[in-house]
Parts: structure tokens; sequence; C-alpha cells
């Protein structure tokens, strides 16, 4: 492992920490999802259901 790496690591683990300790890790959460979502599936709000 790169020593790079260990600090972005650390970093990440960190700024959860600090989401989590400011109660807003719910949030976050949600946040994370939702952008993960549209990244994953950026098309996906163009399709119209029929039936």
């Amino acid at each position: 492992m790169v020593v790079g790496e260990v600090v972005a690591d650390a970093e990440a683990v960190l700024k959860l920490r600090a989401v989590q300790a400011n109660g807003d890790l719910d949030d976050y959460l949600t946040y994370h999802h939702t952008r993960e979502h549209q990244r994953t599936y950026p098309d996906q709000h163009d399709y119209q259901l029929g039936a």
C-alpha cells in the first residue's frame, strides 16, 4: 500500500466520523445514495412508464 493511499483512506474515515458526530449521517447517506444512483443510471429520468 502506498503512503498516499493510506492518507486518503484515513482522511475519508475522519470525514465520515465528523459527519456522524454532527448528527448528519442519515442525511449524508441519503445524499450519497442519490448521487450514486444518478451516476450509475444517468438517463433513467428520460424513461416513460407505459401500461
